[in-house]
């Protein structure tokens, strides 16, 4: 997993959610991201070459799959991701896939083409999200942001306000949730609030370690990862390569 530095959620969600499953380990390299806004600045920390360097460390692990755990690619364009991926595979050897790039494969997967979009970001990002999703053939019907740059910071949005967020959007009309950002607490929150509600919710890191599975390979259906089962529906999920 590559991970923005300042991240604190993805780490310890994805060893609540690969608690008790066998058959892999996940190991994580980080590169610089303090800031999520459209700015010259801002967009240049999604530089490439920061990436797959961070991409290399991971390579010494002899890791089977590399996964940007980030979502950058849905202010920056899908394109933005198969580039990345498409450079860590070159320089590495080893596959590549992103949450992004899992979000359309997932959506691909399910049919899902009405999305509830639910970020802690600031609403000229929200925008380009949405602009971006909707030529791909996925718009965004509801949205809810909380209007926040400092990546640090959405971390500290509480689960009740997610969980908030996400039933605003389901109340006005969706196929599916996307929770987008991988700094923020959704993940927990999809297995009871799609009992109750009735609408799949994908949240970032939940949906870069089920691409990154697909992409390994792996059988979602196997006894060694049902534990995954327990955090959505999104796991009992089948796809082709998510990447």
């Amino acid at each position: 997993m590559l991970t923005p530095s300042s991240n604190t959620v993805l780490e310890p969600a994805m060893a609540a959610m690969t608690a008790g499953a066998v058959g892999f380990s996940l190991h994580v390299s980080r590169f610089r991201v303090t800031q999520i806004a459209l700015s010259e600045a801002a967009l240049a920390q999604f530089d490439v070459a920061p990436m797959v360097a961070a991409a290399m460390l991971l390579a010494d692990a002899r890791c089977d799959v590399i996964a940007w755990n980030g979502t950058s690619a849905g202010w920056l364009g899908f394109d933005r991701d198969e580039a990345l991926c498409a450079a860590i595979t070159e320089a590495t050897g080893i596959p590549a896939t992103s949450a992004i790039l899992g979000f359309r494969a997932v959506f691909r997967a399910t049919g899902a083409k009405r999305i509830g979009l639910v970020t802690p970001y600031t609403a000229d990002v929200q925008a380009r999200i949405m602009a971006n999703w909707a030529e791909a053939g996925f718009p965004c019907t509801a949205e809810r942001a909380v209007g926040l740059s400092e990546n640090f910071t959405f971390a500290d949005v509480r689960e009740d306000d997610v969980e908030a967020m996400i039933r605003a959007v389901i109340r006005e009309g969706c196929d599916a949730v996307a929770v987008v950002c991988t700094n923020m607490r959704g993940a927990a929150l999809a297995d009871r609030l799609e009992g109750e509600l009735g609408v799949p919710i994908y949240d970032s890191v939940s949906v870069t370690l089920w691409a990154s599975l697909v992409q390994a390979g792996a059988d979602l259906g196997a006894e060694g990862l049902a534990p995954l089962r327990n955090w959505g529906r999104l796991f009992a999920t089948p796809a082709g390569v998510a990447a």
